[in-house]
């Protein structure tokens, strides 16, 4: 794991046709993305490990106008290490969290991709907080890992 990017990539994500459409577990919220995704990463921080109840979390960053939710949601708010207010929406029936996103920054929404109806078309960018991930993650030497944010903005992970 390093600070600065310097793997090549592993694999290539193949898209299937747009729109991809994904949901909670009971089918009360629906959502269609529009338009490609920005970036596919898994977060290691503590938070997204308990938010999932697993080793980490799936982010999917997508371009909030290409975005269409159906269903009632409810939103839990959070002040993070850095003093950013995070909100999670999730299903008001089942709790499946949704999306996350950042109330200062509006254009910065993520699907949490375990909810897409096929995943099958994942391919993980890149890891971020691997300071805090389980110690039976193994994150291979080519693979772009952070061990906290990106210091370029997402900008490696984004190009991958």
């Amino acid at each position: 794991m390093t600070d600065a990017p310097h793997a090549s990539p592993v694999a290539t994500a193949t898209l299937p046709a747009l729109p991809l459409t994904g949901g909670c577990q009971c089918g009360a919220v629906r959502y269609e993305i529009r338009a490609a995704p920005q970036v596919f990463y898994l977060c290691h921080c503590t938070e997204c490990q308990r938010q999932t109840s697993s080793a980490f979390g799936e982010s999917l960053r997508v371009d909030p106008a290409t975005l269409a939710i159906t269903g009632e949601m409810a939103t839990t708010r959070r002040v993070s290490d850095g003093g950013a207010v995070r909100l999670g929406d999730f299903c008001a029936d089942c709790g499946v969290r949704i999306r996350h996103r950042s109330e200062g920054d509006p254009a910065r929404v993520n699907i949490k991709a375990g909810t897409l109806d096929d995943t099958r078309c994942l391919v993980p960018a890149g890891h971020i907080w691997t300071d805090s991930r389980q110690s039976f993650v193994a994150i291979g030497a080519n693979e772009l890992a952070y061990p906290r944010m990106p210091d370029d903005g997402f900008a490696a992970l984004i190009a991958r």
